[in-house]
């Protein structure tokens, strides 16, 4: 049974975010001090978020599944949520990573092996002091020999995401891709988001889509590909054959009408869009000893919830109480 939200937008994409934790401090995610972390015993055990994969893969047919965080690669023996059964069913989803990037010089390799296909790594600034004032951590080298070490490990292609800010990075727009050209990655930028825990996004700190590829294509001329359908980024293709741009338009040019995605929270609670003011207790069925079953109508039930879209920059949208490590990036 597919698993249809009431605009006809049927669910393929469960994003789980496996911890609340990180080990920066991005500016527009997080505090620099403050944080409280959710106790450990609140957090979903792998066995949990195997479950919760499981049930959607094989009840909904969900075909993609990217672990997020925080900063998933900080957990302690990171896992992959795709149980022996399902994968001996013929019914392995697409298994993807959003990281910073900071540690997979260690653990590229192994992730790789143990079935891990994409990976998007956070690239905000090529130069050292900004990057340290971004994510308020002296750490670009490592985010560096990350991307290297995810390509030495087989991951093709790289994708790097780079949100932008103005007066803070955009002068760094053409570098970026440029970095992205060089080295073989495609180079996704990200319109800056309300989702900071500081409450200091306003509307003109916003680069659009159209100021990022027009920068772009005044050095390197640009040709748009297909229309993205689900997947959240315009892409284009440099005319010179020079490889692949993309930019995820959140604010400017929602994908909302085509979204195909739903959440998990480190904690257990499913939600149906990143702004979701609602949650759905998940944990509370998988430790209460509810069916299979049970907790497919409750995911069923939430997705019934879905609304047409964030509304930012609209007099109606409500900006949700977690950031966005809390929520899942």
């Amino acid at each position: 049974m597919e698993l249809v939200d009431p605009y006809g937008r049927t669910v393929r994409d469960l994003r789980i975010s496996v911890t609340d934790r990180c080990n920066f401090r991005c500016t527009y995610c997080m505090p620099e001090e403050g944080m409280v972390w959710l106790d450990k015993s609140h957090i979903l055990t792998f066995e949990e978020i195997e479950r919760v994969a499981r049930i959607c893969v094989e009840h909904f047919h969900v075909d993609s599944l990217r672990l997020t965080g925080g900063e998933p690669t900080v957990r302690a023996a990171l896992r992959l949520p795709l149980d022996a059964a399902t994968a001996r069913a013929g019914m392995a989803p697409d298994l993807a990573l959003t990281t910073n990037g900071s540690t997979l010089r260690n653990n590229a390799s192994e992730l790789h092996a143990a079935g891990l296909e994409r990976i998007n790594i956070s690239l905000d600034s090529l130069q050292r002091e900004k990057f340290e004032r971004m994510t308020r951590r002296d750490e670009l080298h490592n985010v560096l020999e990350g991307i290297r070490a995810a390509q030495d490990a087989g991951f093709a292609p790289v994708k790097v995401n780079a949100v932008i800010e103005r007066g803070v990075n955009d002068d760094e727009i053409v570098a970026l891709a440029e970095f992205g050209r060089d080295n073989g990655v495609e180079v996704r930028f990200i319109e800056f988001m309300p989702l900071d825990a500081s409450d200091e996004w306003e509307r003109n700190k916003v680069v659009s889509q159209d100021e990022i590829v027009s920068a772009i294509a005044a050095v390197h001329p640009l040709r748009q590909l297909a229309a993205r359908g689900a997947a959240p980024a315009d892409r284009w293709e440099y005319e010179d054959g020079g490889g692949t741009v993309g930019v995820i338009p959140s604010v400017t040019k929602p994908f909302c009408g085509d979204c195909d995605r739903v959440r998990l929270t480190s904690d257990g609670q499913f939600r149906t869009c990143l702004f979701a003011t609602n949650e759905f207790d998940v944990r509370a069925l998988l430790r209460n000893g509810s069916s299979d079953d049970a907790i497919a109508d409750l995911i069923r039930r939430a997705v019934g919830t879905k609304w047409a879209g964030h509304q930012i920059g609209q007099v109606t949208f409500v900006k949700p109480r977690r950031t966005m490590s809390q929520i899942g990036g």
